[in-house]
């Protein structure tokens, strides 16, 4: 059995991770795992899925990057994958640990995955120097502070209902049509003012 693994930083809303799924499905995977979480974190979805393979299987990401952006976390794959005889397919790479694995294939997928932890690596550095430089020039950062004219006017309709015990929080929110930490941050606006 081929099973995929989709792998995006961030959620469905800012990130599209159909073009992995499709390729995924075009390389045979018939089950395709979406995941949306940091390449430099460690994945219990991963994990799972690597705890569900069996001999034989296959793991199939579209490119090193999609399966983890850290070290680590790759060589702990790789020593699964070869602990239960798998194969671990990566774009254009394919290592198959039910037989002895080619060197220079595994070279190859190490050396990916140095590349991967390091462009995090200088991704971080470049935002953080980017901070520091607006630091120095003065520019304000962090989220602008929230005004009560921020507040949507729903919200501010819907307080004395809330206030008069009519709604809950979870009702007050939905008939707002904001989530429930957000209408916590305009209540802590407005309450003080009653």
């Amino acid at each position: 059995m081929i099973y995929g693994y989709a792998r995006c930083s961030t959620n469905e809303d800012k990130q599209d991770i159909d073009r992995q799924t499709r390729e995924l499905s075009a390389m045979g995977a018939l089950n395709v795992l979406p995941v949306y979480i940091s390449g430099s974190k460690e994945s219990p979805e991963l994990t799972a899925l690597m705890g569900k393979l069996a001999e034989g299987d296959t793991l199939a990401v579209t490119e090193v990057s999609r399966l983890t952006r850290s070290l680590h976390q790759l060589c702990h794959t790789v020593e699964t994958a070869r602990d239960k005889r798998v194969r671990l397919r990566c774009g254009s790479l394919d290592i198959d640990f039910s037989k002895r694995a080619d060197p220079a294939m595994l070279a190859m997928l190490y050396v990916m995955g140095v590349f991967a932890e390091l462009e995090v690596a200088m991704t971080t550095d470049r935002i953080k120097s980017g901070l520091a430089n607006a630091a120095a020039k003065g520019t304000k950062l962090g989220r602008p502070k929230l005004t009560e004219a921020d507040i949507p006017q729903v919200v501010k309709d819907l307080l004395p209902r809330y206030n008069a015990g009519e709604l809950s929080k979870i009702k007050y929110a939905r008939l707002a049509g904001v989530s429930r930490p957000t209408l916590d941050k305009y209540l802590r606006l407005l309450l003080p003012k009653i």
